[in-house]
């Protein structure tokens, strides 16, 4: 058992209330104490008998400390690039022109299957690094590169196995079999919508937490989404769903029947939408790195939060639209795009990630927590808003410091 005290804690950000000169006791792996150091007990029954014997006691400078930050949004698991498709996107190319130079997510499905597993594995390594290493320490990671049974169930076992490293973040491994259509079933749509309910049980054995389905114009209809994501959820995994980025076509209202843990990015909802979503309690994630490269106008998240909607931030990380690993930089953008606080934005990316996977362990600081814990450069929760990638000094997983 190891005990250790952070203290000279400048000011503490909980996740629901901020506190000075403040420091924070961890049992091995959870938070026992938080709060102002001069109310910092004497003895923890059955935890230490005196505050002096503590195993490890860390200074921090007179820093801020915050939750670690939560990415309810990400797809770190694939291989190559689409920066020559982005370069043809800004110049005004067409989806059309950019599918036939061979761009486009089968581009990226195709370089995926022909890269070894030894290689692929190592690249999504490095991704994940980088999130930790900017005070993430849990990420959302969908599959949906390779859109094959073996393929996609290899990508979750690998997940599982990344997030027991040494200096990984925590993993929230989202199976998105239901990303795309691949090229083998052109013309056998049906076929590969009743392959991937088959998958779906498969995947939940192979260590998926949640089932996603990207319901839009190009994509899967609302119809196609409810039946994948009860199948889903019949196999234990938790439904999120991809939901009205480009066009309405009733995803965020599956959303809400299927009762989905979270409905994504949500750029094109509308108010039925925004009732449908707090009336059922799907946690709303937005992502507003991804929405800077859409000519529409960002998702309404003060209609959402004014609705009661808990609202979830994440990078939406992926190779053919944002290349965002750093979630303090998505706070910064939060508050610029879509109006919020720096406490409305910092919440969305702690106690609302939380929400948005349905984990109840992380996201505060408060007793009986994961001590999942950042020390920022920064003496003020406000620098958010003002360093646009705010820097991590310290980061612990668990109340072990994550080596840099």
């Amino acid at each position: 058992m190891t005990v250790r005290l952070l203290t000279n804690i400048g000011r503490l950000w909980t996740g629901t209330d901020v506190c000075s000169n403040a420091a924070v006791l961890i049992h091995d792996d959870r938070i026992v104490w938080a709060g102002p150091a001069s109310d910092l007990p004497q003895s923890v029954p059955g935890i230490i008998d005196d505050i002096v014997d503590v195993d490890h006691v860390e200074n921090l400078g007179g820093g801020l400390v915050t939750p670690g930050l939560i990415d309810a949004h990400s797809h770190p698991v694939y291989a190559g690039n689409r920066w020559a498709e982005l370069a043809m996107r800004t110049s005004g190319s067409s989806h059309s022109a950019i599918a036939a130079a061979g761009g486009g997510v089968n581009s990226t499905v195709t370089v995926t299957r022909g890269t070894d597993p030894w290689t692929l594995c190592n690249g999504v390594r490095e991704r994940l690094r980088q999130w930790i290493l900017a005070g993430t320490t849990t990420v959302e990671a969908k599959t949906g590169y390779h859109l094959t049974r073996d393929g996609e169930l290899a990508d979750i076992r690998m997940l599982r196995s990344l997030e027991g490293e040494p200096s990984m973040p925590r993993i929230h491994a989202t199976f998105l079999a239901a990303h795309i259509l691949p090229p083998e079933f052109f013309g056998r749509r049906r076929d590969y919508i009743e392959a991937v309910r088959q998958w779906a049980g498969d995947a939940a054995v192979a260590g998926a937490d949640s089932i996603d389905v990207y319901c839009d114009e190009g994509h899967f209809t609302a119809e196609e989404a409810r039946a994948l994501l009860l199948t889903g959820k019949r196999s234990g995994l938790k439904a999120r769903m991809h939901a009205c980025a480009n066009e309405r076509v009733g995803a965020a209202q599956v959303a809400a029947e299927v009762g989905c843990a979270s409905a994504d990015l949500l750029t094109q909802a509308n108010e039925d939408d925004i009732k449908a979503l707090a009336h059922a309690g799907v946690t709303a994630t937005v992502c507003p790195g991804s929405a800077l490269n859409s000519a529409r106008p960002p998702a309404p998240v003060r209609a959402m939060l004014d609705r009661g909607v808990t609202v979830a931030l994440g990078t939406d990380h992926n190779p053919g639209q944002c290349g965002i690993t750093s979630m303090p930089l998505v706070i910064g953008l939060s508050v610029a795009m879509f109006g919020l606080s720096v406490t409305e934005a910092l919440r969305a990316a702690t106690l609302g990630g939380a929400s948005a996977l349905r984990v109840g362990d992380r996201g505060s600081l408060a007793p009986g927590m994961l001590a999942d814990i950042v020390l920022w450069d920064a003496d003020h929760e406000g620098a958010f808003a003002w360093a646009f990638g705010l820097r991590a000094l310290r980061v612990w997983r668990g109340g072990v410091p994550v080596q840099a």
